[in-house]
């Protein structure tokens, strides 16, 4: 090769490269970004997805250093980013676990009520959102909030959570607890599953490859833990894979209140709550991502508002990060939506 055909290669090589680099600067990197803001403030909220929109229910917030439960319905609609309000249900309930099924009609079941014991009295009803109201659907075969909910397979099912002991009115009356119950709804009844590997609360679910993963969770004694179990509903079994790793801001493990969501063949697990010994704490910023096929969480883009007790969801790829709690336990809620494209 001549000294004229070798710096010639060199150009065109030093050209075709620049190509990509290029195009790849000018490629932002995934972020959080704003969304309409739910119209009432609320944290201990799950979600489902029917239809294309986004259905939330009940929650609770603290008020004048009152507790407020709350019955209201939020319809929020990703393509035209805009909230509307559905029915109210039957009764106030925080931590009541919303699920769609299969055919998209959306169910709450379980959660904590006041009664004349407190305000963390336990439920047993199922709820289905039919038209214009919310209509009873069943019982669940004991009292269970602060679970895991999933459609998978025609089935709901709910995995771990706390449930009471003899006394069923305060927080310290509930337990945690590695129930795996699965609701029918064609016919109404339930079925026992494998339990989870182990008894928490607060924990986040998805369905992703058709099996049931559960993330992150809490126990009452232990705090926060990052474990990852995926649930076969073939073979009716368990298994354990990469936990989420520690927080590298705080330190702490993401437990107790964090959500996730299945998009682009990923889960994507983010916010949280951390408590210190003795009082105090935080909520935690940062977004996990996980590949399946690695068995492995990288760090994703930090939330614009850490939450802890908030909903998530996906709709067409995007995933939703809706309200929850902006300071550990129940000092502040709010009714912020973000959302996220991978």
């Amino acid at each position: 090769m001549t000294q004229l055909d070798r710096r010639a290669f060199l150009a065109a090589a030093g050209a075709s490269a620049a190509v990509p680099f290029a195009a790849c600067a000018q490629t932002p990197p995934p972020r959080w970004a704003a969304r309409a803001t739910l119209p009432w403030a609320m944290q201990e909220i799950y979600c489902a997805v029917s239809g294309g929109r986004i259905v939330v229910a009940g929650g609770l917030r603290r008020a004048g250093g009152v507790t407020e439960i709350e019955d209201r319905t939020g319809v929020y609609d990703p393509a035209a980013d805009r909230w509307s309000e559905g029915p109210r249900l039957p009764a106030p309930r925080h931590h009541p676990m919303i699920v769609a099924d299969a055919a998209g009609r959306v169910y709450a079941l379980g959660g904590y009520g006041r009664s004349d014991a407190g305000e963390w009295t336990s439920m047993t009803e199922v709820w289905a959102l039919d038209g214009a109201g919310w209509v009873e659907a069943g019982r669940l075969p004991g009292p269970l909030a602060e679970t895991v909910g999933v459609e998978l397979g025609g089935r709901i099912h709910l995995a771990s959570g706390r449930s009471p002991g003899t006394a069923n009115g305060q927080w310290n009356d509930q337990a945690d607890v590695a129930t795996h119950r699965v609701f029918l709804p064609a016919e109404g009844r339930w079925e026992t599953a494998a339990p989870v590997p182990m008894a928490r609360n607060s924990a986040a679910g998805a369905v992703l490859d058709g099996a049931l993963w559960v993330a992150g969770g809490r126990t009452v004694n232990g705090g926060g833990t990052g474990r990852l179990d995926r649930y076969d509903p073939v073979a009716d079994r368990w298994d354990t894979l990469a936990p989420i790793p520690p927080s590298p801001a705080t330190g702490q493990q993401a437990g107790g209140g964090l959500a996730m969501a299945a998009a682009g063949g990923r889960l994507v697990a983010f916010g949280g709550e951390w408590f210190a010994p003795g009082g105090g704490g935080g909520v935690f910023a940062e977004t996990w991502i996980y590949d399946p096929a690695a068995d492995r969480w990288t760090a994703g883009p930090d939330m614009l508002t850490p939450r802890h007790g908030l909903a998530a969801a996906a709709v067409d790829g995007v995933v939703h990060a809706l309200a929850g709690g902006a300071v550990v336990s129940g000092g502040r809620a709010t009714g912020v939506v973000e959302a996220l494209r991978l």
